[in-house]
Order: C-alpha cells, then sequence, then structure tokens
C-alpha cells in the first residue's frame, strides 16, 4: 500500500516555490515508467526523483508510473499500477513476481498515456523499456531510455541466474534487442556506455551520458553545518562511544554490494585495536548482517539503522569521519559515491571503473574483493586526519563542479531535444 512520504515534505518544498515561477502551461508532457516501487530511499529511486524535480524546475509536466508499493511524494504526479491479491510487497532486485507487476505497470502505462498524451517516454530500467516501447509506438511519440546497468549481469549479481543456466543467452538476446528500441539511451556512466557498445553492439551516437548527481544543497558537509548539537545528540543515540572514529556506509544491504566483505575487512581494524565504528545504514538485509557482525566478534563495533529516510541520509552521513562503497558490481551505478563526495567524506571503494569514474584522482582505492586491502585503505585515511580532511574537502568541491543535479537538468533537457521531443 503506497503512503505518504513525509520524510521528503521539507526537501521537496524547496522546488515547490520555483515550479510556481515557471511558465503556468508546461512545455513538455513527459511520461516517466518506472518499474520499482517508487519512492523508496535507494538508487534509482533517487535518480528518477531528482530529475522529475529538475523537469519540474525548469517549467515541465512529468507524470510517473510505478508499482502499487512504494512511497508518495508531495509535489509529484504518481499514478501506481492496480494491486495485487496475492503478494503486497515487492523485493528489491530480480524477482519472478515482476513479471505480472510489469503486466499491470503496462495498463497502467497505457491508460495514463492515452490520458495525458505525453510528448515523450522516459522509461527507467529494461521493463520499462519495454513497456515504453510499444507505448511510444501507439502514440508515436520518442522513447528515451535511462540504462541503470546491464540486466543479465544484475541477476549475476543477486545470484538470481547463473551463467551455465538455459536461459541466460535467451535473456541476454533480450536485453540486447530492448536496447535497440529507444530512440535515445542514457547512461549513469561513461563506463555504462562501454559497456552497450562493447557487449551489446550500441552505436555509440544512441548512447547519451548522463551521469548520477547530487543535490550539493540537500547534502552538505559539517563546516557548512551549524548542527554539532544535533550531531552529538544522534551520535548519542546510535550509541556510539565518543572516542572512536566513524566509517559510513548507505545503501542497499548485500553481497554484491560488499557487506560481508565490509565485515571482514572491519575484524581487520578492530584487531589492530583501531579506534574505530562501523555505522551501516541501509536495508533490507539489516538483520542477516547484523547477526553475522556479531558472530565475527563486532558487535561493539558496529551500529546497523536499517533504512534510512532519503532526507536525513544528510544528518547521518555528517557523523562519519570517512566513507566506504565495497560494490563489486562494475556495471551498475554507484551514487552513494556522490552522496559522500557532497558531505565532504574522503572515501573508500574497490577499484571499479564506475568508482574511478566518480571519484577520480581522490578517491582512495582498494583491489576488487580484497578485503585486507579494503582494510588498509580504510586505515590509511583513519590515522592521518590532514589526509582524510584535504580529500573530503577536494571532493565536496568536485561534486559541485560536476555533479550537481541543477547542471544535469539541463542536460537530461538537450537529450529530449535529440530525440524530437516536441
Amino acid at each position: 500500500m503506497a503512503r505518504r512520504a513525509d520524510t521528503l515534505v521539507t526537501s521537496h518544498a524547496e522546488s515547490q516555490v520555483t515550479h510556481k515561477s515557471a511558465k503556468s502551461a508546461p512545455r513538455l508532457r513527459v511520461l516517466k515508467i518506472a518499474p520499482t516501487s517508487f519512492f523508496s530511499d535507494y538508487g534509482c529511486h533517487v535518480r528518477v526523483y531528482e530529475e522529475t524535480t529538475a523537469l519540474l524546475d525548469a517549467g515541465h509536466q512529468v507524470t510517473i508510473c510505478t508499482y502499487h508499493t512504494g512511497n508518495d511524494v508531495p509535489g509529484l504526479d504518481i499514478r501506481r499500477a492496480l494491486n495485487t491479491p496475492w503478494h503486497k510487497t515487492v523485493r528489491v532486485g530480480s524477482s519472478r513476481r515482476k513479471i505480472y507487476y510489469d503486466v499491470l505497470l503496462f495498463a497502467k502505462a497505457l491508460q495514463t498515456a492515452a490520458q495525458i498524451r505525453p510528448n515523450i517516454v522516459h522509461a527507467h530500467l529494461h521493463e520499462g523499456a519495454l513497456i515504453g516501447h510499444w507505448i511510444s509506438k501507439l502514440l508515436r511519440v520518442p522513447l528515451v531510455f535511462d540504462f541503470q546497468g546491464s540486466l543479465t549481469r544484475e541477476m549475476l549479481d543477486h545470484n538470481f541466474l547463473r551463467r551455465e543456466s538455459i536461459f541466460f543467452r535467451p535473456l541476454q538476446r533480450l536485453e540486447q534487442w530492448t536496447n535497440g528500441l529507444p530512440g535515445l539511451i542514457l547512461t549513469s556512466s561513461h563506463n555504462a556506455a562501454d559497456v552497450l557498445c562493447n557487449e551489446f553492439d550500441c552505436p555509440r551516437g544512441r548512447i547519451y551520458a548522463l551521469s548520477d548527481c547530487v543535490n550539493t544543497a540537500r547534502f552538505r558537509p559539517v563546516w557548512e553545518s551549524e548542527n554539532a548539537e544535533s550531531r552529538l545528540r544522534l551520535r548519542e543515540q546510535l550509541g556510539i562511544p565518543p572516542n572512536r572514529k566513524i566509517v559510513v556506509y548507505l545503501g542497499l544491504l548485500a553481497e554484491y554490494q560488499g557487506i560481508g566483505m565490509l565485515l571482514e575487512a572491519a575484524t581487520v581494524l578492530v584487531a589492530a585495536k583501531a579506534p574505530v565504528h562501523f555505522l551501516i545504514m541501509g536495508f533490507p538485509g539489516e538483520e542477516h548482517y547484523r547477526a553475522q557482525a556479531r558472530g565475527m566478534g563486532l558487535a561493539e563495533h558496529t551500529t546497523f539503522t536499517g533504512r534510512i529516510p532519503y532526507s536525513d541520509a544528510p544528518s547521518y552521513l555528517q557523523l562519519g569521519d570517512v566513507a566506504v562503497s565495497p560494490k563489486v558490481s562494475e556495471t551498475e551505478g554507484n551514487g552513494k559515491l556522490l552522496n559522500y563526495m557532497a558531505v565532504g567524506l574522503p572515501t573508500v571503494a574497490f577499484d571499479t571503473p564506475v568508482a574511478r569514474e566518480i571519484l577520480g584522482d581522490l578517491g582512495v582505492y582498494a583491489r576488487l574483493e580484497d578485503c585486507q586491502a579494503l582494510a588498509e585503505a580504510m586505515g590509511s585515511l583513519l590515522s592521518d586526519p590532514g589526509l582524510a580532511a584535504d580529500r573530503g574537502r577536494r571532493l565536496r568541491a568536485r561534486a559541485v563542479e560536476q555533479f550537481s543535479w541543477s547542471r544535469a537538468g539541463q542536460r537530461l533537457l538537450h537529450a529530449y531535444d535529440l530525440v524530437g521531443a516536441r
């Protein structure tokens, strides 16, 4: 059942002022198709939300069609597919249930398209591209596909599919066919653009890199904040001892996100008597990983918060001395890195093309899937406050200069122009 996302009321209210000052008649009617439980506090949901806000700020009309579950956001036109009587929730990641969720979403998107008569269909994820293809054909309007990563690679990462499975090749061919449907593919990184070209033979001219970005006005560093007392209270509420430095993680909790390896690296630092505490924020596997941490002797050095509302994320991240993203997927985006950067946190990540693209030379990298190297990378920042502070300030500047959503909104409109949206 959808519920009101009160956590976004304050953050979205700022954009409402801009919406009122925009032209009274929207110049474009955009139909977004999001085959997920929008809004939730992670990943592609943030991209959908920030893109939509940028379009609204520019005076355009945006309607989002999504699954029956998720949080409503004040000020956004969200149309939900019908509920299912046998399943009330949607799992994060790959699931067979999504087949009938997508059928219901197609019906809702078709109904909505007939009502609003969009100038352009903007589809997220491969399922959205399939649904959007038929709607764009029926209405004779352009289709833009927001590519978040390889569908088959995601299934492999989530252990939903194995390479030796008889379904792997057919699904890979389906993915390649889907990639050929839109007039333009938006990618969240240049690495993703290379994947499309090299692995799926997509013409470079049909790919437009629109990097994941961050709201740098919402995500601000400690040195620009005057909430020292509230940070101290939050730290006390979380039970974090005052004499420890804090390593923060914010995102989904899953093996392909490297959470198990993060805990392994934590044992190395704790065994070395480092005064460190790990603040691990996210879902859905918090109980599983809390038990795992307890079994590894990390109970007194870890705090698992569960889901953190998007609007509260900056306050929690400001508690950190170092941020970490041990994600092992090499095709998916890594938006959490941008949040870390905007808050001015020195950041450790496994050495992947996406991490390199976002952090540049300012990231501290560990060999992929090497827990010892991950521990050493975190330790290098924890033991050198000067280095950590310098990296954090320079990463904040990089986020403002290169990854602000205020600039990305104009690039998104340019992408729409390229496919002839009118």
